[in-house]
């Protein structure tokens, strides 16, 4: 089991930058893959960025690539989203999502995923 909590977001302008963080409590952090999801309202959720255990792989949503940066500290238990020249369309709420699963490297999908955090408001202004 563990246990996720996201902090970091807020209300950002077009072309700004945020970091969101989440922090992870529970059994030892890099035993699992991570991802970030986001979903915007009325939308479903969708993949952001995955990183694997040890950090050494990550994969993006092609709406982020080039923007976004996902990393991990596991000494810190913490998987960061940098997102940078934010766009209005980046306005979501953002879920880091976490595999108990040993045979998944990389998260690509919400199903994937057994441990969810409560999300942090991202909001872009124009």
């Amino acid at each position: 089991q563990v246990q996720l909590v996201e902090s970091g977001g807020g209300l950002m302008q077009a072309g700004g930058s945020l970091r969101v963080s989440c922090a992870a409590s529970g059994r030892t952090f890099s035993n699992y893959a991570m991802g970030w999801f986001r979903q915007a309202p009325g939308k479903e959720r969708e993949f952001v960025a995955a990183i694997s255990r040890l950090g050494r792989f990550t994969s993006y949503a092609d709406s982020v690539k080039g923007r976004f940066t996902i990393s991990r500290d596991n000494d810190k238990n913490t998987v960061y989203l940098q997102m940078n020249s934010l766009q209005p369309e980046d306005t979501a709420v953002y879920y880091c999502a976490a595999t108990r699963s040993e045979t998944t490297t990389m998260i690509k999908s919400r199903y994937e995923c057994d441990y969810w955090g409560q999300g942090t408001q991202v909001t872009v202004s124009s």
